[in-house]
């Protein structure tokens, strides 16, 4: 992809990994409503019907399935990307609420897994250094990691436009 900037035509490319989620947050809170209504009309049947214990333990229930699914909710966003525009490489991963930035010179960068096959990719360069690929399969990381590297080789060829200042002057 070619993004044009102030000083000419730059090469971008972004890689955007991020976790599987079947359900948005906003789905996911109106299945709990409906589990809510069901759960607690059936133990409002049983509390009629004389069995008073009931009621607590749906609530109960509801309450721990509604704290499990506030912490899916809150991670259901999580991603990582990996932007390379000209010669600068942005990284990104968000946590939860929680947000790691880190910027690297696309000369400088190297691109290596962190330990054995299948490991996290460690982006490393100019006394930084982080690790992406956690949404991907294990098998598909060193992939993204070559890909990574023929782009970064792709944007450092590029050369700016020169101006050697032996072009004629328009002179009046």
């Amino acid at each position: 992809m070619l993004r044009h900037g102030a000083d000419g035509v730059h090469f971008a490319e972004q890689w955007l990994m991020k976790r599987n989620c079947s359900l948005t947050p906003a789905q996911m809170m109106a299945v709990y409503l409906v589990l809510c209504c069901v759960s607690l009309g059936i133990a409002l049947a049983f509390f009629a019907q004389g069995a008073s214990f009931i009621l607590a333990f749906a609530g109960l229930e509801l309450l721990l399935v509604g704290a499990a699914l506030l912490v899916y909710a809150r991670h259901a966003g999580d991603r990582e990307s990996i932007t390379l525009v000209g010669r600068r490489v942005e990284v990104e991963q968000h946590d939860g609420h929680a947000m790691a930035r880190a910027e690297f010179r696309a000369e400088w960068l190297v691109v290596e897994p962190s330990g054995g096959q299948g490991s996290l990719i460690e982006l490393s360069g100019q006394g930084q250094r982080i690790r992406v690929g956690r949404f991907l399969r294990p098998d598909l990381r060193a992939a993204l990691a070559q890909e990574v590297r023929r782009s970064l080789r792709r944007a450092c060829l590029q050369v700016a436009p020169s101006h050697s200042g032996n072009e004629p002057k328009n002179e009046q």
